[in-house]
């Protein structure tokens, strides 16, 4: 099979487009290169989601953390200890053994005059399940970064915030939220960078990978397992996750470079790539 034959073939299969059936016999490396591309759409799906909607949730969970209400701040400071201190590919599995259950438990609205009952069993499926396990890590660790960042706010802004009558949202939209993203952003950028790296664990968890729609570590297992070498399928898949961390690096620059304009160029904070080996 050609390059193009391959990638006409191949290209959005991890999406249910093109051959159903996976190559066999000689497996060129123009197979490998096209079908692990396309498992790694999947990867980016669930990192630009989790990323997105857990940027939000981090926000209002730093907020709360710093709230003087033990109402609102304890509840934001044990979700962030929760799933701080649990290891993700545990809460992929608790999380897939709950959304299990949800179906056999069953969820039956009352509305009044009439009665609903929530469909649940989509939480099962890695497109759902897998992405809202990652939305509530990334959230947590991202909202730590911004609690810091909250926390480290010069008092001259605030005061200068007061000295101007800012007070309430006017002011957290003004000076603190802008403050605090220019502080965090470094550290957020590691934090996105880590996402996309941390996708692969859906492969390995049990949420399972529908008409082998897999993502691109299934298929460079796949790979490794039918040509018995795992020298070029890994090394491919750590090559197109550098291109993801590449671009990550960059637009989140350009973002930095925007949240630091009004600084003078030597004391803008540079965007830099710093490994999590523990977490």
């Amino acid at each position: 099979m050609t390059c193009g034959e391959a990638l006409s073939a191949y290209a959005f299969r991890s999406l249910g487009f093109g051959e159903r059936l996976l190559p066999r016999g000689d497996i060129g490396l123009c197979e490998q290169f096209v079908l692990i591309g396309s498992g790694l759409i999947w990867n980016v799906y669930f990192g630009i989601l989790a990323l997105c909607l857990g940027f939000f949730f981090a926000v209002t969970l730093a907020v709360a953390k710093n709230s003087l209400s033990p109402w609102i701040r304890k509840p934001a400071e044990w979700f962030i200890f929760v799933f701080r201190g649990s290891p993700l590919f545990i809460q992929f599995f608790l999380a897939y053994e709950a959304f299990v259950l949800l179906p056999r438990l069953g969820f039956d609205l009352n509305l009044g005059f009439t009665e609903i009952t929530v469909e649940t069993r989509w939480f099962a499926r890695a497109w759902l399940g897998a992405l809202f396990v990652l939305f509530l890590n990334t959230s947590a660790y991202a909202g730590e970064i911004f609690y810091g960042a909250l926390r480290a706010v010069p008092r001259g802004d605030l005061e200068a915030a007061d000295a101007y009558g800012m007070t309430g949202w006017a002011k957290f939209r003004r000076v603190i939220f802008p403050t605090t993203m220019r502080l965090a952003w470094p550290a957020y950028t590691n934090e996105a960078i880590f996402l996309f790296h941390a996708t692969t664990l859906v492969f390995f968890t049990s949420f399972p990978a529908f008409q082998q729609k897999g993502d691109a570590l299934y298929y460079a297992q796949y790979f490794a397992d039918r040509t018995f070498n795992p020298f070029i399928p890994y090394p491919i898949l750590a090559g197109y996750f550098v291109m993801v961390t590449l671009v990550i690096i960059t637009i989140f620059g350009l973002v930095n470079r925007r949240l630091n304009r009004h600084l003078p160029v030597e004391r803008r904070q540079r965007v830099r790539y710093r490994p999590n080996l523990i977490r």
